[in-house]
């Protein structure tokens, strides 16, 4: 069957390269952008204008979809009721699976179209008529970490053109095309959030009063008092206002006696986790304990564990070393080599 696509555009460079690749090879291409945010509550509209020039400069059309109220009742409300719950997810991932290659992907086969393509580092290939997912050539820029969660259905009707290329490659390929935004910055911010104060944000979002509480020390004693567990994060060593002689770090909270316990930067440290919402895109399931590498945040990296199985569909997995402030409601990615073996949710340590 002739591929016929639609590529995701953002104004961004990597999308931009993204369609002009599929156009330079003869495929059909058309462009689209998906309005996501709402400047009501984020304070930064999205611009359509960057992605309109460069499909109009590749002589394709350009169409916008609003999906508005789909991400904040996705991928917003969800983020903000998980740190309600003490969990720290992450947004990006949600997003991949329930709107970029959810709501777009299906958007986009409605229309006739055969597959979507993104400007995502990462890499598909069909082997034995299972999809599978390896790391972006350019491991610097390797986005694998955040698609973990794609299904075979998402996976099969997916390119990457951008997975066998360096940023320098991309760059200089939106210099040659005359791309207005070759050297455009990279964004590094979660998007409903530019200016990366998730605590401001859910309170303007939600509009509540999170009362204050009790810091407690590994022992349990009263050492200071917190503006709203809500706004604490395991690790988290800035902003706690604790005078106690040595460096601390938020260990555990509990949000339902609203108490955030502090120590010492080694208590951090631990060798096992639990966690479900399993993805499996090596193999259909896990039915035997499974030597890997693992990756428990997006810019951790991958270290030697162990997975076994459990009943519920529940992992537990053992590292071989100790590792530093593993976070119920993060991914956990593991991996074998460049392959991609499977996603979950960190569901407790």
């Amino acid at each position: 069957m002739k591929k016929k696509v639609l590529a995701a555009m953002s104004g961004g460079v990597d999308s931009s390269v993204c369609a002009w690749e599929l156009v330079s090879k003869g495929i059909f291409c058309e462009g689209a952008m998906m309005r996501l945010c709402d400047a009501a509550f984020t304070g930064k509209e999205q611009s359509t204008e960057d992605a309109q020039a460069v499909c109009h400069r590749l002589g394709i059309p350009f169409h916008n979809f609003d999906a508005v109220d789909c991400f904040r009742d996705q991928v917003v409300s969800s983020f903000v009721e998980d740190y309600e719950m003490g969990l720290t997810p992450n947004p990006c991932v949600i997003c991949n699976q329930t709107i970029k290659f959810g709501l777009f992907l299906e958007k986009a086969l409605s229309m006739g179209f055969t597959h979507i393509a993104t400007g995502h580092y990462a890499r598909i290939r069909e082997e034995n008529g299972r999809y599978l997912l390896y790391k972006a050539s350019d491991e610097s820029k390797d986005q694998s970490y955040f698609l973990a969660g794609l299904t075979q259905h998402q996976l099969a009707h997916t390119l990457f053109p951008l997975g066998d290329m360096s940023k320098e490659d991309v760059r200089r390929i939106a210099a040659e095309q005359g791309f207005l935004n070759a050297n455009k910055k990279d964004s590094q911010d979660i998007c409903f959030i530019p200016d990366g104060d998730h605590t401001a944000f859910i309170h303007r979002y939600t509009k509540k009063h999170y009362p204050t509480g009790n810091f407690l020390d590994l022992q349990g004693n009263i050492v200071g008092t917190h503006s709203g567990a809500v706004g604490y994060t395991l690790g988290q060593r800035k902003g706690l206002g604790l005078a106690m002689g040595e460096p601390v770090y938020v260990c555990a909270k509990d949000m339902q006696a609203n108490t955030v316990t502090v120590g010492p930067n080694e208590a951090l440290f631990s060798t096992s986790l639990l966690a479900n919402n399993w993805n499996w895109i090596a193999f259909e399931s896990l039915d035997a304990p499974l030597q890997c590498t693992a990756k428990a945040r997006s810019r951790h990296v991958a270290q030697s564990a162990t997975v076994y199985p459990e009943e519920g569909g529940i992992c537990q997995v053992v590292f071989d070393a100790p590792q530093r402030a593993l976070t119920p409601g993060q991914s956990i990615v593991l991996y074998r080599d460049d392959l991609v073996i499977g996603a979950g949710t960190i569901l407790s340590i």
